[in-house]
C-alpha cells in the first residue's frame, strides 16, 4: 500500500493535518489503532483563534449548525473570577466557542469520507523505518471495519498510488509506504517510542479523572446552566472538583483527591469512585445516574526536542503534553496541523523553498513550549489545596486581570490570538471587504487552502508562476489595515508581507511559495 503522507492517530490533530493535505490534492492516509471514535467530551469547546483558522477552512459554520448555541462566557486564566476579553484582539469570536471535540473529529471524518481519504481504524503500528526516499510503516489490524476507506476499494482521490481494497485493510499484518510520516497518535505516542526519540520534561504529580455523567438526583450545590468557568470549581471532603453542563442532562466532571494521590493511567475509573467524589463535594443529595465514560489524566510536562526527525514530524500530543488547563490542548494540535500541513504539500508538490519543511518545528517549539509554561503556572495559581499563601496570589493574579493592559496580554495568550512567527507578520484580521463578486469576507478566500496575495488599493499585482498556490484577489474595505494597501497572507492566516514592509513582494513570494 502506498501514499504520500502516512499520519498515525484520527485525534483532531491528525484528521485537520488529512484534511489540509486533501485540500491541496496530495493523498494521504490515516492509521488509527482504535476501532471505534471515543465518545467521551475531552476538549468541550474551542479557543478563538482555533475558531478562526476552521473558519479560514469553511468548517466553523457546519460545526456550529450541528449543535445548539448555548450562551457563551469568557475564558479563564487559573479558573480565576475574571472574564477574559478578547474583543481588543479585533476577533468574531471574541469567547471561547462551543464545539465538543467529538463533534469536531465526527465532521472532519466525514469530509474524509466524502473525499475518498482513508481513515484505517483498528490498525496499530508495529514498526517504523526510514530511509532517505520515504517511511514504512508495519501494523497489525484486529480486523475491525478499515473506517472512511476509499469509495468501492479505490483509489484515494489524488495523483498518488494510495490503493485500498485488496486486501490490505483486513485483520492481520500490513505495512504502508509514503514520503513522510506524521505522528498524531498522543501524549504516548507509539512512533515516537518505536523511533526512540526522547520525550523530556517531568513526570506527573498528580492523578485526576474527567468522566462524562448523567445525575439521578442532585443537590443544589450542582450548576444547572452555563456560567463562566472559576464558578465551577468547588472544593469539599477532601476532593477538588469541577463539573459543569454540556448538554441535556449530561454532565462534565473533573475530579481528584486534594493529596494529589490516585491510581495510574491505565486503572479503570469506577462508578464507586465517581459516587465518592460527588457525595464528597457535592453532598448525600447528589445521586451519580448513568457513567458514561471516564479517563485519568495528570500534570506530566513534556516535549519533544525537535519537531522532525528526518522523514517524521510530530505534532499535536505527540509532540507536546500538559495538564489540561484553559482548553489549550486541542487548540494547539490543530494549529500545529494548520501549520505543517501546507508546507508537507509544497514538498510533495516540489515547490518548497529552502527551509520550509524545517520551519514547522521553528514556528511550533516555541508556542507549545509557552503553553506548558503557563499552564504550569496556572496549575500552581489554581491552588486546590487551599495553601493560605497560594489564596494571596490568586487574589493578587485576580485584581491584576482586571486591568485592561494585562486582561488584554493574558487573553492574547489563553487564545492564541497574539501569536507572531519569527520573520512573519500578525494573523490576518477577518476583514469586511467588497469584491467584485461582492460582500465577503477575508476569511471566505482562503477555504482553499492556498496564499492570498490581497490589494486593497486597486492596484494590479503579479504573483508570477505561483497562481496555483497564490491567488490574488482585488477588494476595497473601510477597516483599518495598518495603512497597508496589499497583504500577502499565508494558508495557515498570517501575513507574510505588506507593501508597508519595504521589501519588494516577489522576495515574499519567493520565500513562501517557492
Amino acid at each position: 500500500m502506498r501514499t504520500e503522507v502516512i499520519v498515525v492517530g484520527a485525534g483532531p490533530t491528525g484528521l485537520m493535518l488529512a484534511y489540509e493535505l486533501t485540500l491541496a490534492g496530495v493523498p494521504a492516509v490515516v492509521v488509527e489503532k482504535q476501532r471505534t471514535p471515543s465518545t467521551q467530551s475531552r476538549a468541550g469547546g474551542l479557543q478563538p483563534r482555533t475558531a478562526e483558522v476552521l473558519d479560514l477552512r469553511g468548517l466553523l459554520e457546519p460545526l456550529l449548525a450541528q449543535g445548539p448555541s448555548d450562551k457563551t462566557t469568557g475564558g479563564h486564566f487559573a479558573t480565576l473570577p475574571v472574564e477574559l476579553d478578547c474583543r481588543p484582539w479585533r476577533t468574531r469570536y471574541p469567547h471561547p466557542v462551543n464545539v465538543p471535540q467529538v463533534r469536531l473529529e465526527a465532521h472532519l471524518e466525514r469530509l474524509l469520507g466524502e473525499q475518498g481519504v482513508p481513515v484505517l481504524r483498528g490498525h496499530e503500528v508495529t514498526a517504523v523505518a526510514q530511509d532517505a526516499e520515504g517511511v514504512t510503516v508495519a501494523w497489525h489490524a484486529d480486523g475491525a471495519p478499515g473506517g472512511s476507506d476509499a469509495p468501492d476499494g479505490g483509489e484515494a482521490r489524488g495523483d498518488g498510488e494510495t490503493r485500498v481494497g485488496d486486501g490490505e485493510t483486513r485483520g492481520g499484518d500490513g505495512e504502508i509506504r509514503g514520503r513522510y510520516l506524521v505522528a498524531c497518535d498522543g501524549g504516548h505516542s507509539t512512533v515516537r517510542r518505536l523511533l526512540g526519540v526522547p520525550f523530556p520534561g517531568r513526570e506527573r504529580r498528580m492523578s485526576a479523572v474527567a468522566a462524562d455523567l448523567t445525575l439521578a438526583s442532585r443537590s443544589e450545590a450542582v450548576p444547572t446552566e452555563r456560567k463562566h468557568f472559576s464558578q465551577y470549581t468547588r472544593v469539599s471532603g477532601g476532593f477538588h472538583s469541577i463539573l459543569h453542563p454540556i448538554g441535556p442532562d449530561l454532565y462534565r466532571m473533573l475530579f481528584g483527591r486534594l493529596s494529589g494521590q490516585g491510581p495510574d493511567r491505565e486503572t479503570p475509573v469506577s462508578a464507586d469512585e465517581v459516587r465518592e467524589a460527588l457525595h464528597a463535594v457535592y453532598g448525600p443529595d447528589t445521586e451519580l445516574g448513568e457513567l458514561r465514560a471516564a479517563s485519568r489524566f495528570g500534570d506530566a510536562v513534556r516535549q519533544v526536542e525537535r519537531y522532525r526527525e528526518g522523514r517524521v514530524f510530530f505534532a499535536g500530543d505527540a509532540a507536546h503534553i500538559h495538564m489540561p488547563i484553559g482548553g489549550q490542548g486541542v487548540n494547539l494540535g490543530l494549529q500545529d496541523a494548520v501549520n505543517l500541513g501546507w508546507k508537507l504539500a509544497a514538498a510533495i508538490r516540489g515547490w518548497a523553498p529552502d527551509g520550509l519543511l524545517d520551519s514547522y518545528h521553528e514556528e511550533r517549539h516555541p508556542v507549545a513550549a509557552r503553553v506548558l509554561r503557563h499552564t504550569r503556572a496556572q496549575a500552581v495559581i489554581m491552588n486546590p489545596g487551599g495553601d493560605e499563601e497560594l489564596g494571596t496570589v490568586r487574589e493578587l493574579v485576580t485584581e491584576l486581570l482586571g486591568l485592561p493592559d494585562t486582561n488584554r496580554y493574558v487573553s492574547g495568550m489563553m487564545s492564541g490570538l497574539d501569536l507572531r512567527y519569527p520573520g512573519v507578520g500578525p494573523r490576518l484580521i477577518d476583514l469586511d471587504l467588497t469584491t467584485e463578486d461582492g460582500p465577503t469576507r477575508a476569511s471566505r478566500l482562503m477555504c482553499s487552502g492556498r496564499g492570498l496575495l490581497l490589494s486593497l488599493d486597486g492596484r494590479r499585482r503579479s504573483v508570477g508562476d505561483r497562481s496555483d498556490r497564490v491567488e490574488h484577489v482585488m477588494a476595497k474595505t473601510d477597516e483599518d489595515v495598518h495603512g497597508a494597501g496589499a497583504l500577502l497572507v499565508r494558508p495557515d492566516g498570517y501575513l507574510a508581507w505588506t507593501d508597508t514592509d519595504g521589501t519588494p513582494l516577489d522576495t515574499a513570494l519567493a520565500r513562501w511559495f517557492g
